[in-house]
């Protein structure tokens, strides 16, 4: 299940979203998490929908890349979904279903089906922002943006480029997870069977090696980039100046648009687009 994870991995590809400046594209994700969690209606999802779905046909990503990062959370959206259908109804709200104290009510089921829309859509637009940026790319935006807490000392390039090996690393401790799980389980370990303890049990024999050749890789690296004479001075230069395009413009304009009207849906219109398009179903 590891080779299907795509968190940190970077598709490359020949399009407006990747020729993006990273600091305007670590904007653009800011604005846009912090405007889901203010989404309250099926037509703030539609809208992020349609959004997302824009942006990964101009990136020119395979639906599948973007659909593993979802993948590997499910576990975590169907317990989040269990939860909210039978603890997050509002009083007076018409019962569909109920046995003892378990009870499921209209309202719990709308809240149920917008936290997972809410999840699935926080992630996959996530996601977007690892796949259409390289890992340099986003520690040279991070460094950027966090450029004026260098006045109190704050360490800023070292932040950006610890964020940059965390990103390059996480699809290879991945895959030599999913190494070490194929050997172990030619050697006869199981995994899939018995109980939690048991299967607790089974993982020993992988994270054990797993935490042994992530230090060797630590120190490897801490030795390449001390032979480089990384950090050794102040005044590091960059092969390529990011530069502020008509695409980083554009796409600015149309976040601040989705995060206006978002806006307005929950403090103004007050869910009347959905009353309009759905009528007494909401």
């Amino acid at each position: 299940m590891f080779k299907d994870v795509s968190f940190g991995q970077y598709y490359p590809a020949n399009s407006p979203i990747h020729r993006m400046d990273a600091r305007v594209k670590l904007i653009i994700t800011l604005m846009f998490v912090v405007g889901i969690f203010f989404i309250k209606s099926y037509f703030g999802f539609m809208l992020t929908a349609a959004l997302l779905i824009t942006i990964v046909l101009v990136a020119k990503l395979p639906i599948g890349s973007v659909l593993k990062s979802v993948r590997g959370v499910l576990f975590i959206v169907a317990f989040t979904a269990l939860i909210n259908l039978f603890l997050g109804g509002e009083n007076g709200s018409e019962i569909l279903w109920s046995w003892k104290k378990l009870v499921i009510t209209v309202s719990s089921v709308h809240t149920t089906i917008k936290m997972v829309l809410r999840l699935v859509l926080l992630i996959t637009g996530a996601s977007l922002l690892s796949l259409t940026t390289t890992p340099v790319a986003l520690a040279d935006g991070v460094e950027s943006l966090l450029s004026p807490l260098r006045l109190i000392k704050v360490p800023v390039r070292d932040i950006a480029m610890i964020m940059s090996i965390a990103l390059r690393f996480i699809p290879t401790l991945f895959e030599e997870t999913h190494k070490i799980i194929a050997a172990q389980k030619s050697r006869g370990a199981a995994f899939d069977t018995g109980g939690p303890l048991q299967r607790a049990k089974a993982l020993l024999p992988v994270l054990i090696p797993l935490f042994v050749n992530s230090f060797r890789r630590a120190d490897e690296l801490a030795f390449a980039m001390d032979s480089r004479c990384y950090n050794a001075t102040d005044n590091r230069t960059k092969m390529k100046v990011a530069k502020i395009g008509l695409a980083d413009c554009i796409s600015s304009l149309v976040m601040s648009g989705y995060f206006v009207v978002i806006m307005l849906d929950r403090y103004f219109w007050c869910g009347l687009v959905d009353t309009l398009m759905f009528g007494g179903l909401v």
